[in-house]
């Protein structure tokens, strides 16, 4: 896999021009048809919700080092200046008197239980919001393509075989080579490749294989930086 770039979901992410970590690879976005990488997405630390859709453009070849830190080409500033990678979404309807559903938006509620030092929206004589629904958060991604995560099932096609742990791509192209897996048992794991020619399927939170479990094991195992990723 000399020729390929692998990135390891939970690895350490700075910019060109910060000698420190800015955050962790949380997630990566891949267009499932043409299997093409086209954002990641990096949380920065201590800040969950706070994550950077980043266009995968801005992992240059090489740009992966021995120790898995991927190094962006562009600035911390302009990294923090990026999209979020998650949006809030509001839920049309508030009841209040006079007002049709459709024309109102209900804001975040975060009423305190009675006794508490905070007061609830009804308190304040607004009726009807008391019950307000809360905000619906989804990931902010581009039409068509799927999200990856550390941990998503992997299935060969005799059942579950592991969970991803990153993928390999091709740093001229942002295509994916191989899916890497953490398979086996707690007592006998190991790391392996899978050939993006051997991928079923990719996406809604799973990965199907056209191989069987006996052809995944018998694949070599890989090494791949030490690290410690989040749990999942």
């Amino acid at each position: 896999m000399s020729d390929v770039t692998p990135f390891a979901i939970g690895a350490e992410v700075n910019c060109r021009d910060g000698a420190d970590s800015w955050g962790r690879l949380d997630r990566m976005v891949v267009e499932p048809l043409g299997r093409t990488v086209t954002h990641l997405v990096v949380e920065p630390h201590h800040r969950r919700g706070l994550g950077r859709l980043v266009p995968a453009r801005l992992v240059a070849p090489g740009a992966v080092g021995d120790d898995g830190r991927i190094t962006l080409s562009c600035t911390t500033d302009e990294l923090e200046a990026m999209d979020n990678a998650e949006e809030t979404r509001f839920l049309p309807g508030t009841g209040l008197e006079g007002y049709d559903p459709s024309a109102t938006l209900a804001w975040p509620f975060f009423g305190l239980a009675a006794g508490g030092m905070g007061t609830t929206m009804g308190s304040l004589g607004l009726a009807g919001l008391d019950n307000a629904p809360q905000p619906l958060v989804v990931d902010r991604i581009p039409s068509g393509e799927v999200e990856l995560h550390r941990g998503d099932p992997v299935h060969a096609v005799d059942g579950h075989i592991g969970k991803v742990r990153g993928l390999a791509v091709d740093p001229a192209t942002r295509q994916v080579t191989h899916v890497l897996l953490d398979e086996g048992h707690l007592w006998g794991k190991k790391q392996v490749a899978i050939p993006v020619s051997e991928l079923q399927a990719i996406g809604e939170g799973r990965v199907e294989v056209r191989l069987t479990k006996a052809e995944i094991k018998d694949l070599p195992a890989i090494e791949l930086a030490t690290m410690s990723p989040p749990e999942v």
